[in-house]
């Protein structure tokens, strides 16, 4: 006899193939990228979804996570303040999918900006973060008002949706684009 929690988790899946089945289709970078099973797709959409607009989130989580990233998406978050809307992606800066150039990590960022205001054309800006974890040391405070860091930014870009067509170009001139030097010399692959 199966349990309820199983039934629930696949009447849950099952809710996530229905609806992203109206959504548009796979948004896929250049770097490699491969698809998801959508039930998949919804179920981290759900998961990785914060910030005040959280049906948004999980809308655009439901269309970013049908690709699996080289890099991986861990949040998306959506915020409206004052009718303006700004989406927040949190990307992994290690452990990807397969080796990165710089290159490619740069066009996996245009995609999922691409993507994620394809999604809504209320959206009025974007932001991607890379994150890399920091070494906690044993007793350090790490929740609460004394904590301390546990992770650190390496990569950052926001994006009016009015830079859309100089999109590449920006980030590949860095142009407010934030880039830790030292994370890209030791983190990608060189070209080849």
């Amino acid at each position: 006899m199966r349990s309820r929690i199983d039934l629930a988790a696949r009447a849950f899946a099952l809710v996530g193939v229905l609806a992203i089945g109206a959504m548009p289709g796979v948004v896929r970078a250049d770097s490699g990228a491969s698809s998801v099973a959508p039930a998949t797709a919804a179920l981290d959409a759900r998961a990785r979804a914060e910030g005040n607009r959280l049906d948004l989130a999980r809308r655009i989580g439901a269309v970013l996570f049908r690709t699996e990233w080289p890099a991986q998406v861990l949040k998306v978050q959506a915020d409206e303040v004052q009718g303006r809307i700004v989406v927040g992606l949190i990307v992994s800066g290690v452990k990807f999918h397969h080796p990165l150039t710089r290159a490619a990590f740069l066009d996996e960022v245009a995609a999922l900006i691409r993507g994620t205001f394809a999604a809504d054309r209320r959206i009025e800006e974007t932001d991607v973060w890379a994150i890399v974890p920091v070494r906690v040391h044993p007793g350090e405070i790490v929740s609460g008002p004394l904590a301390q860091p546990t992770a650190r930014t390496v990569f950052s870009a926001s994006v009016l949706r009015s830079d859309l067509a100089n999109l590449a170009d920006r980030l590949e001139n860095r142009d407010d684009v934030y880039l830790d030097q030292e994370w890209a010399r030791t983190t990608f692959e060189p070209r080849g």
